[in-house]
């Protein structure tokens, strides 16, 4: 391709990604799972793909500044989910690199032109090898250490100009081949990454922004309890934290409502030696083990089981607290969800997106999800 002919596909592009990208007022909203297997083998059933939009498969790697898979049966996993997709063409598949802990490539991928080529290429062979539809970037955090990675003040542009890049050459690929290529980015919820990004502009080179809209509150990283995935902010909390001050924020920065995904947990957090104090609730705790509670586990072992389900109405959300053994739970259940539902639909968002789909097999969550957005977008095309 000329120079010239490329600078015309540049400014094409550029003006239909700000107009086409993203839910439309007719479409309904988008729900999209991050899958994440780690070195267990995906099997038949195991998935309910026919209320899914998107998986999200986690995570790739980067080494030597390429992409490369990260467990054990990846390989084996992407061929059958490439295989399942054709059971359900409208099913798309992509790979999400990263990660909190795998994030410490991303400031050098994206440093300079040819670090960005290098990458941009082992990608687009990563997705070719594998038939993905194509790539979720999960760096957290640009310009931020994360996981203790490195990172420079530098990565705020060039974070813009590596989703620059690859949208160009998803565009090129899908001129050749009439095959769309979803570019998408998981995003942290707090002021601290709006800042360290360039939204306004990262916006017009991805699909969706998928929104993390829970860990508000993690036992460990602070010494009180609280929501941590609140739908309103509940002005006694001392964080002042929500998912909808944060979608406010986002789209305050410049990303259109329709390509935000508001992220729900399907998991809950755990923090013990915490008074028998509003329930627990903005209390002292501490980190215990296993604080991390898949939904399975929290419906299983402790609901009916010597905890006591409590309602915030402010936050919009469910919590948990054991008074003898002093526990408190910060979760997420099918009230929340049907609530959060609600807020995509009538602030006219692009979805939903959870983390992560085996910490709900059962799928009762998915399935609220997806009552929730049918069924009230039902109702609002019938009046």
């Amino acid at each position: 391709m000329s120079n010239i002919r490329l600078a015309i596909f540049t400014v094409a592009f550029t003006f239909a990604a700000n107009c086409a990208f993203g839910r439309t007022e007719s479409s309904p909203p988008i729900v999209v799972a991050y899958v994440f297997p780690k070195n267990e083998v995906l099997l038949p059933g195991q998935i309910d793909l026919a209320n899914l939009n998107r998986i999200n498969y986690a995570f790739a790697n980067i080494k030597d500044g390429r992409i490369v898979t990260g467990f054990a049966q990846d390989e084996a996993n992407l061929a059958f989910l490439a295989t399942l997709r054709k059971q359900h063409p409208s099913l798309k598949v992509l790979v999400s690199v990263g990660g909190w802990l795998w994030s410490g490539g991303f400031s050098d991928v994206s440093l300079t032109m040819q670090s960005r080529k290098q990458f941009i290429e082992s990608v687009m062979e990563f997705l070719t090898d594998h038939d993905l539809d194509g790539l979720d970037i999960d760096w957290e955090y640009p310009g931020m250490p994360g996981a203790g990675h490195s990172f420079r003040s530098e990565d705020r542009h060039n974070f813009t100009l590596l989703l620059k890049e690859f949208r160009i050459r998803f565009n090129q690929r899908a001129h050749k081949t009439g095959r769309q290529m979803y570019l998408t980015i998981a995003a942290g919820s707090s002021d601290e990454y709006v800042a360290h990004t360039e939204l306004s502009k990262v916006q017009r080179y991805v699909d969706t922004v998928n929104l993390m809209t829970y860990d508000y509150y993690e036992p460990g990283s602070g010494t009180i309890t609280g929501h941590h995935a609140p739908l309103f902010t509940n002005p006694a909390d001392p964080a002042k934290s929500s998912a909808d001050s944060s979608v406010l924020a986002f789209e305050h920065a410049g990303v259109p409502a329709s390509k935000i995904l508001l992220g729900v947990p399907f998991y809950g957090h755990m923090w013990g030696q915490v008074a028998d104090t509003q329930h627990g609730l903005y209390q002292p705790g501490v980190k215990i083990p296993n604080a991390y509670a898949p939904y399975s586990l929290i419906e299983t072992t402790m609901l009916d089981h010597g905890f006591t389900r409590y309602w915030d109405p402010v936050a919009s959300v469910p919590y948990l607290y054991n008074a003898e053994q002093h526990t408190f739970v910060s979760y997420e259940d099918s009230q929340s969800l049907a609530a959060k539902c609600t807020y995509v639909l009538s602030h006219k968002l692009g979805g939903v997106m959870f983390w992560e789909y085996s910490a709900d097999p059962s799928g009762m969550l998915l399935g609220v999800i997806n009552q929730s957005l049918r069924r009230r977008r039902a109702r609002e095309t019938t009046k």
